[in-house]
This record gives structure tokens, sequence and C-alpha cells, in this order.
């Protein structure tokens, strides 16, 4: 299961670090890879579950993202 998911619980509790965020990235990276693995050998099917999980990672890293504070986010010159 992903760690993305907290048991209704730990919800609330859960400490959101750069550790975490780490796993998911990494999490993801092995998702798409399954994805793309599934697609070329023809069986789509099996992607669903895959890309269920990946589509609620991303949102999850979305809503950290989005709770951040506005300072933390580097601006291009």
């Amino acid at each position: 299961m992903s760690v993305a998911f907290v048991p209704e619980r730990l919800r609330g509790k859960a400490e959101v670090n750069q550790e975490t965020i780490q796993r998911l990235l990494e999490e993801n990276d092995q998702l798409i890879r399954c994805i793309v693995e599934y697609q070329n050998k023809g069986r789509a099917a099996e992607c669903t579950q895959y890309q269920h999980v990946l589509h609620r990672n991303l949102i999850y890293l979305a809503t950290i993202a989005d709770a951040s504070p506005t300072n933390t986010q580097k601006t291009v010159d």
C-alpha cells in the first residue's frame, strides 16, 4: 500500500517531512515503470490499479505543495 495512505485514526497526526515526500516520489517512479511495462505488453487492464495509486499519490503531493507557505517557493530571475 502507498505511503500516502494513513489509517483514519492517524489522519492529521502524520508528520510530512522530506523523507516521506522522497519515498512517495520513489514510489511514483516505480509505479510509472510498472504502468509502462504493462502497457508495452498490451496488458492495459493491469495498469488500472497502479494508475489509481499513482493518481492518489500525486493528489497527496499536490495537497502538500498547496499547503506549504508561499515564501518557500523559489523564483527564477
